[in-house]
């Protein structure tokens, strides 16, 4: 049998294309998605980046386009959102366990994440930010060589978003995997990523983040003054993401 190169893709997207109804959510995506890089897309709203998530995961059959992935590919998924009824009595270690029976490999995994001291909380009284690092937990599971993580750090204040990021970070280097995240958070992302791949059902521009931020293509999806956008946080944004402050300090435009 074929040993594969130290190198070769995870994940090679063709030609990926779905429609529901009469909307097109993907139209002919094409990207890979290599070892120990991470990689996120971007985009407005109902721009697909669940979608493409859903097709690479195998939650969705795409319409037409081909999806290839390595033999020894190990997949660990955070999902956008967790529903649990309030009236379940359920720990975070129990959570956990629900996935793998082996209590120390939960321990393991809620340690990685920064909350094992919260192992017998009630996933229910659990903050926003806790909920997400169990969610993390839970695809760190399996060791996988590659995350995929939808909008992460949904329902996270600020300061806790940077830590997420920074954790993801700290967890791609510590299980040496992949990482392709969703995420509309854009000025926090660009520091925190390898690839973007700027997605509006299509790929209109992809590379690295300096690349990105300068393109037309990304300037007419998110404005003309997205355009700052670099390592340095210059800015804010307000709940929509549009930015409500700025300098020039610390750009790259």
């Amino acid at each position: 049998m074929k040993t594969q190169p130290e190198n070769a893709p995870l994940v090679e997207v063709k030609g990926l294309c779905k429609q529901f109804g009469d909307r097109t959510q993907l139209d002919n995506v094409s990207f890979t998605i290599p070892p120990r890089q991470i990689i996120t897309l971007i985009g407005p709203n109902g721009a697909g980046k669940t979608t493409l998530i859903h097709t690479i995961t195998g939650l969705v059959k795409p319409d037409r386009g081909s999806i290839y992935k390595a033999q020894n590919l190990r997949i660990g998924y955070m999902p956008q959102k967790l529903a649990i009824d309030d009236t379940l009595p359920l720990t975070a270690q129990r959570f956990l366990q629900l996935a793998e029976s082996n209590g120390s490999l939960c321990r393991e995994a809620l340690e990685r994440v920064g909350i094992l001291q919260l192992a017998q909380r009630q996933v229910q009284r659990l903050s926003g930010g806790e909920l997400q690092r169990l969610l993390l937990a839970r695809a760190i599971l399996r060791k996988p060589n590659l995350l995929i993580l939808d909008e992460p750090v949904q329902g996270v204040d600020v300061s806790g978003q940077e830590s997420l990021y920074r954790l993801i970070g700290e967890l791609r280097n510590s299980l040496d995997c992949a990482v392709l995240m969703a995420s509309h958070d854009l000025h926090l992302v660009m520091a925190a990523t390898d690839e973007v791949i700027c997605l509006n059902h299509h790929i209109c521009c992809h590379g690295s983040p300096e690349t990105v931020s300068t393109s037309s293509e990304y300037t007419a999806l998110f404005g003309s003054r997205a355009a700052v956008y670099s390592h340095h946080h210059d800015h804010s944004h307000d709940l929509n993401d549009a930015v409500i402050s700025g300098g020039e300090e610390g750009s790259h435009a």
